[in-house]
């Protein structure tokens, strides 16, 4: 019984050491990908067929949103690691709240490209918009993965499972949303002054 409840912890201690190398592991493997995009954009722009053209109005709005969202989340953890939880778990909604608010500003942005003859695909579309969209929708996915962290954090909040000296999950959580936010910007200057 006893060796059980050892053998247990270490399982538990070994789990916590691994959690944020892997993730660490993961977000390099997204740079590289984001990365190898951005580069064949920029081999791209070479071709003749290249169409040069001003991101979408809503693309600066979700840029907006999702910086913000890294201050809330930021000020959510703060809170939670000073037991002022109800605070804590208010800012996490209002940061899960700003992501989704990023997702439809990019959605937008898609429709606002689309209306001014800018597609995906097709016999319409261009390259340099291709890839635009395409590295966008990519993004957006990883985002969207990161609403689902989000909502897995505020059900584990809500169930008082993250304490001020036990917050791993929260502290996964945010790294990751961090790391969407910072590839956002990232993309989103790249974009605006590589045309």
């Amino acid at each position: 019984m006893i060796g059980e409840q050892v053998l247990q912890q270490e399982l538990i201690v070994a789990k916590k050491k691994s959690a944020k190398p892997m993730l660490w592991i993961s977000m390099i493997s997204m740079v590289m990908f984001f990365a190898g995009l951005t580069s064949a954009y920029v081999i791209s722009m070479k071709r003749d067929d290249w169409v040069s053209f001003d991101l979408p109005q809503s693309f600066y709005i979700s840029t907006i949103l999702i910086v913000v969202s890294s201050i809330t989340l930021f000020l959510s953890q703060r809170f939670l690691k000073q037991n002022k939880r109800q605070l804590s778990l208010s800012l996490l909604v209002v940061t899960f709240l700003l992501g989704i608010g990023f997702i439809w500003q990019q959605y937008v942005g898609f429709n606002q490209l689309k209306s001014i003859g800018l597609f995906f695909t097709g016999p319409e579309s261009t390259v340099s918009t291709s890839f635009i969209i395409g590295i966008t929708f990519m993004h957006v996915l990883h985002l969207f993965a990161g609403v689902v962290v989000l909502l897995v954090v505020i059900y584990n909040h809500f169930k008082y499972k993250y304490k001020s000296d036990d917050m791993l999950g929260f502290e996964l959580g945010a790294i990751f949303w961090h790391f969407v936010d910072l590839l956002w910007i990232y993309l989103f200057f790249f974009f605006s002054f590589i045309k």
